[in-house]
């Protein structure tokens, strides 16, 4: 049983269930064809409150992190709704701890996501997270493809 859930959890294209509630669904699954030690939760599994969420990350990254930027594009219903993108590591005075990890270390930390500020309309999203190791966006690090469902408007 065990030798299962490691093939799930670590296997790249097999969907990873993240929660389900009455107004919300949500999931990631790799969008690269590597195997990655990755382990995301997200706390409450809920959208229609005003919450802060709580995210735990597990992971072990296949190369050093002394620079790391995230891109984010985020699509509603298929249409290209928010492009964003965010130098987390630069090398001088990081202030997150995932930075200046170093190949094969388990990186094991939280943080919040403020999600009181993002009305999310009832629909279908996609949620693309690159992760780089260059300003140039050529070494990627990380890539996860995040699916969720709104259930019903907030308002």
């Amino acid at each position: 049983m065990f030798g299962l859930i490691f093939f799930i959890l670590f296997t790249p294209g097999v969907s990873e269930f993240l929660c389900m509630s009455s107004d919300l669904e949500l999931s990631y699954t790799f969008c690269d064809s590597t195997a990655h030690t990755l382990m995301f939760n997200l706390t409450p599994c809920n959208i229609m409150k005003r919450y802060v969420w709580k995210a735990a990350l597990n992971w072990i990254p296949r190369s050093d992190i002394t620079f790391l930027k995230l891109v984010f594009d985020v699509l509603y219903d298929g249409a290209k709704a928010l492009h964003w993108k965010q130098v987390l590591c630069s090398g001088a005075d990081d202030e997150y701890s995932i930075c200046g990890a170093v190949k094969g270390e388990t990186i094991a930390t939280e943080f919040d996501i403020k999600g009181s500020r993002i009305n999310f309309p009832k629909g279908n999203y996609n949620i693309l997270l690159h992760g780089f190791t260059d300003d140039s966006e050529n070494n990627r690090i990380i890539c996860l493809n995040f699916t969720m469902v709104v259930k019903q408007d907030a308002f």
